[in-house]
C-alpha cells in the first residue's frame, strides 16, 4: 500500500505540475528584459535546452517589435528635435555674429567723434580741442594786451590833448588879452590923435 500511495502521490505531483505549467500565462506587461527573464525562468528544461511555448515567443516577439518601433519613433522624434535645435543654434549664431558686428560698430562710434564730417578718434579730438582752446586763450591774451596798450596810448593821447587844449585855452586867453590890450592902445592912440 505504501507503494501505491507513493505512486499516487508522484502521479498527482506530476499531473499537478503539468496542469500548473499549462495554466501559466505569459506576462504582457513590464519591460522586454522582464519578459525575457520570465520566459527563461518559466520555460521547461529538456537536456541542455530550454523548451518555450510558441505563444509566449509570439507575445515576446510582438513586445520586442512594439519596443523597437517605439524606440525608432523616439529616435526619429529626437532626430527631428536635434535638427530643429541645430537650425535654432545656427540662427542664434548668425544673430550673435550680427550683434557682435553691431557692438563693434557701436564701440568704434563710441571711440570716434565726427567733426565736420571727418571721423576722429577721441584722443585726437581731445588733443585738437585743447590745442584750439589754448590757441584761443593765447589770442585772447594777445588782444587783451594789445587792448591795454592801445588803451594806455589812448589815455595818454587824451591826457596830452587835454593838456594841449588847456595850453591852447591859456594861449587864447593871453592872445585875447594882448589883442584887447593892443586894441586899447590903438584906440588910445586914435583918441590921442583925434584930440590933437
Amino acid at each position: 500500500m505504501r507503494k501505491i500511495t507513493i505512486t499516487v502521490l508522484i502521479v498527482l505531483f506530476i499531473i499537478t505540475n503539468i496542469f500548473s505549467q499549462s495554466t501559466k500565462q505569459f506576462i504582457d506587461t513590464g519591460s522586454v528584459k522582464n519578459q525575457f527573464d520570465y520566459l527563461v525562468d518559466e520555460s521547461n528544461n529538456y537536456q541542455d535546452f530550454k523548451v518555450v511555448k510558441a505563444s509566449w515567443l509570439l507575445k515576446l516577439k510582438s513586445s520586442v517589435i512594439d519596443s523597437l518601433s517605439a524606440s525608432k519613433k523616439k529616435v526619429s522624434d529626437n532626430f527631428y528635435i536635434l535638427n530643429s535645435q541645430k537650425l535654432l543654434i545656427d540662427s542664434l549664431q548668425t544673430k550673435y555674429g550680427e550683434s557682435e558686428t553691431v557692438i563693434s560698430n557701436l564701440m568704434s562710434e563710441k571711440e570716434t567723434i565726427s567733426l565736420i564730417g571727418i571721423q576722429l578718434e577721441k584722443s585726437y579730438f581731445k588733443t585738437l580741442f585743447f590745442l584750439i582752446v589754448i590757441f584761443l586763450i593765447i589770442v585772447l591774451i594777445f588782444f587783451i594786451i594789445k587792448f591795454k596798450q592801445s588803451n594806455s596810448i589812448t589815455q595818454q593821447s587824451i591826457l596830452s590833448l587835454k593838456q594841449i587844449e588847456e595850453e591852447f585855452a591859456i594861449y587864447k586867453e593871453k592872445a585875447m588879452a594882448r589883442e584887447q590890450k593892443a586894441m586899447r592902445m590903438l584906440q588910445d592912440e586914435l583918441n590921442k590923435n583925434k584930440k590933437e
